[in-house]
């Protein structure tokens, strides 16, 4: 991913990168193929990083080009479908019906990838949003919220310690 990207690189060093590293770990506790889970972590965002007007249907965009790039390799038509699906449904704010493992460790990883960059929300809501310390503080918090009510019983069940520990520095409590 070069720095001129859409997002710069903190969307790999903070966000993709991390995703990749959370879904590869998590793959087998979900019983999900480690290979598509690979593949779809490493691509989920490929559209939002190539162009940022493609943000709000990343997913959509996403997939094509994950579809279009694959089809250049060895890959088989069956596992770029599942990799498309993983793409498609790895938004947790479009709340789709996940059918597979894969599509569910991939949509946990980018969840989860929220709890193991506090630092970068922060400084989008200091520095980009010139948020107040406690408006910003509740910015995250809500964020973190809304990435934990997300998740799936398993992701919350490996997520819920940092979760209590972002409260805890976010609210003071």
């Amino acid at each position: 991913m070069l720095p001129s990207n859409a997002y710069g690189i903190g969307a790999w060093d903070h966000h993709i990168e991390l995703v990749y590293k959370i879904a590869t770990t998590i793959c087998y506790e979900y019983g999900a193929n480690p290979d598509i889970v690979a593949l779809a972590a490493l691509l989920h965002d490929v559209a939002s990083v190539t162009d940022k007007s493609y943000t709000e249907e990343h997913h959509i965009i996403g997939a094509q080009i994950a579809e279009d790039l694959l089809s250049n390799y060895n890959v088989s038509k069956e596992d770029i479908e599942l990799i498309k699906k993983c793409i498609l449904n790895h938004r947790g704010s479009r709340l789709k019906e996940k059918t597979t493992p894969e599509e569910i460790c991939l949509a946990d990883a980018d969840a989860m990838a929220h709890f193991y960059s506090v630092p970068s929300l922060l400084r989008m809501v200091y520095v980009e949003k010139n948020m107040s310390i406690d408006e910003g503080a509740e910015f995250v918090y809500n964020k973190l919220l809304r990435s934990y009510n997300k998740l799936s019983e398993k992701g919350k069940e490996i997520i819920t310690p940092n979760y209590e520990a972002a409260k805890v520095l976010l609210l003071k409590k």
